[in-house]
């Protein structure tokens, strides 16, 4: 009897929010028998992946979500059909660079017929448009909220791209310089270095540069380093007099 009681208080601790939530996680596991359009999410971090299945899912429940931690584990899963979308989570040091690239590019041409959707921690208008160029549909930033997440998903599915709006206009001075033709390309900059290269010709500090592009201010110093080398120039004031 005390063995049952304990058993018995213990279960009446488990909620129907509890339950909901184990049916979510393992629901990507009935797919394979299931002929319905699903979102695959590829992430490595098994944590990260079930938060934003259950996130998509409590946010729009006629999403169907599967969620492995690569495309060899889908493939092992046989699936009956290709997914509707893939989102392709980079991670950390993955996020940005050579490594991004290869991996966007290895996952669309895996997927030729389904839009992939890049979600990131970079909002760099050059991470986001690199993405792009290397076939992707959408870029996510993982600075936004879940019902973003949710209409680029949708629009990706209809057939167009998603850019956060946001990202643009955080980045509306390096578009407005390559709209110009501005110098600046000539010299091979980043559209992140067109931005702080713009903020020195106009006198701005690094920590007002920091503060307006949401940046630290160590890395708005490399960004400094790196104009200053591109424009073979050795101090700010050069910078600014060079550029104007």
């Amino acid at each position: 009897m005390g063995t049952y009681a304990s058993t018995s208080t213990n279960t009446s601790k488990v909620t129907k929010a509890d339950i909901d939530y184990i049916s979510s996680l393992t629901s990507s596991q009935g797919l394979e028998g299931k002929s319905s359009e699903y979102i695959l999410i590829l992430d490595s971090r098994v944590l990260d992946r079930e938060c934003l299945s259950r996130s998509l899912s409590s946010y729009d429940p006629t999403m169907q979500i599967a969620a492995v931690g690569s495309v060899e584990e889908w493939r092992k899963r046989q699936f009956p059909n290709d997914p509707s979308a893939i989102l392709l989570v980079l991670a950390g040091n993955s996020s940005s660079g050579t490594v991004a690239s290869e991996k966007i590019e290895a996952v669309t041409a895996s997927f030729k017929l389904s839009p992939v959707i890049v979600i990131a921690d970079s909002d760099d208008l050059g991470d986001i448009l690199k993405a792009i160029d290397c076939g992707a549909r959408g870029y996510i930033p993982t600075s936004v909220n879940i019902s973003v997440a949710a209409e680029a998903i949708s629009l990706a599915r209809a057939g167009g791209v998603f850019i956060p709006v946001s990202c643009l206009l955080a980045n509306r001075e390096a578009l407005n310089s390559m709209v110009k033709g501005s110098s600046y390309l000539h010299e091979g900059f980043t559209p992140r270095e067109i931005e702080v290269a713009e903020a020195l010709r106009r006198g701005k500090a690094n920590k007002i540069i920091a503060y307006e592009m949401n940046l630290c201010e160590s890395t708005v110093k490399v960004h400094i380093r790196n104009i200053m080398k591109k424009l073979n120039v050795t101090n700010r004031t050069q910078v600014a007099f060079k550029l104007k």
